[in-house]
């Protein structure tokens, strides 16, 4: 189907960006319409220099980059329509970078590098990161099949001062197109996964989710059954200047075949804002659901390890500006983990609202790493960023 802007029809409004398709907040969105059918286009660009200093048994180094921040680049494309009752939508979104590991500057890295020793990988290359559609109607919920953001740990990392920044940059320094924020210390990655999910209507403040994901081979030789995924979520407004949210979650997998073991997470999470100020509180449980200190799930080279954590937040604004305060830990145990391993970290950061477009960012942030399965000889880093990004 081709779509043409009418006379009139192509206009800017306040709508929702490449945050706001990630349940964020507004931006400002570039809208064709013909008939029954909006093609909405958004997207986000960001672009940071870091200075990281990392010290492991008394020895320092440091680094500098200049980088994405937690989130990488992103274009939506959002078609909308509503036939014979049913409210459809579909989502495209890719997710570029601005960074590329080559050696020589001005050329890129070698397409069909894959890894081979003293070859450069595609860092650049572009993430798909959305592509489904969903369909549904106010009486009976929301049906939505494809690509998209996972149900566990996804409350929590929209709630990340730190998304619209860099946060801290272990395991994710140059060349990769994104940072970690708070990733691995405080929650896990909820990350963008394949899925057929199902949303309720929401009734008095409450709505839940839940469905069926792509299964991870990550124990065990066989994946017969897919994982699942769930979550309540209950919103609330006390006059005109308070707000809340309370959440749980649950993620489930299990896998068959030799030295197969299942794997559950759960999670609960709070948010209230008292005028200009905000807080939320967070906190998880996890066994085999995969290293939490790395903060990706089902990566598990030491077998059934047990993970949790939690993660504090405030904010405040003053006028365009806002300042925020977050800490938090994640730990793993058992497993083939002979110790308890322990990563947190702590961020100070500053948001200014330069325009309805424009965002600038500086922030200070602090981890350390201990437990000698995952940080031989400790490690404690701290890196100072200034940036800043954008939404269309």
């Amino acid at each position: 189907m081709t779509i043409r802007a009418k006379s009139g029809v192509l206009k800017r409004t306040a709508m929702a960006g490449a945050l706001c398709a990630l349940g964020l907040g507004q931006a400002h969105a570039v809208s064709f319409s013909q008939g029954d059918s909006t093609i909405d286009i958004n997207g986000t660009i960001n672009g940071f220099y870091s200075s990281r200093t990392q010290e492991v048994d008394g020895v320092k180094t440091r680094e500098s980059a200049l980088t994405n921040g937690l989130l990488p680049g992103w274009i939506n494309f959002v078609f909308t329509t509503k036939v014979e009752g049913l409210d459809i939508k579909a989502h495209v979104g890719f997710a570029p970078g601005i960074n590329d590991k080559s050696d020589v500057v001005g050329l890129p890295t070698n397409p069909g590098c894959g890894g081979a020793s003293g070859c450069d990988s595609p860092f650049s290359q572009i993430d798909t990161r959305n592509l489904y559609f969903q369909f549904g109607a106010p009486d009976w919920g929301t049906v939505k099949l494809g690509r998209d953001i996972g149900l566990f740990g996804q409350k929590i990392i929209l709630s990340d001062m730190t998304l619209l920044g860099l946060g801290g940059n272990s395991y994710a320094a140059t060349p990769f197109n994104t940072t970690f924020g708070m990733i691995g210390h405080g929650y896990m990655y909820t990350g963008f996964q394949p899925q057929i999910t199902y949303t309720t209507p929401t009734m008095g403040g409450f709505s839940a989710s839940a469905g069926i994901f792509d299964p991870n081979k990550f124990a065990g030789d066989e994946t017969k059954d897919p994982g699942f995924q769930a979550m309540l979520n209950y919103d609330w407004k006390a006059g005109a200047s308070t707000t809340g949210s309370l959440w749980a979650g649950y993620v489930h997998q299990g896998t068959s075949g030799d030295g197969s073991f299942d794997a559950n997470g759960y999670e609960l999470g709070a948010k209230i804002g008292i005028g200009n100020f905000e807080a939320v509180a967070y906190g998880f449980d996890a066994k085999g659901l995969g290293l939490s200190t790395v903060g990706a799930l089902y990566f598990s080279p030491f077998e059934k390890t047990k993970g949790k954590g939690y993660f504090v937040q405030g904010t405040y604004k003053f006028g365009k500006t806002k300042v925020g305060l977050n800490y938090g830990e994640n730990r793993d145990s058992s497993g083939l983990l002979t110790e308890t391993n322990k990563f947190r970290s702590a961020t100070l950061g500053v948001y200014h609202s330069l325009n309805k477009y424009i965002t600038l960012v500086a922030e200070y942030n602090r981890e350390k790493g201990t437990g000698a399965d995952i940080f031989p000889g400790d490690l404690k880093t701290r890196t100072i960023s200034l940036g800043g990004i954008l939404f269309f």
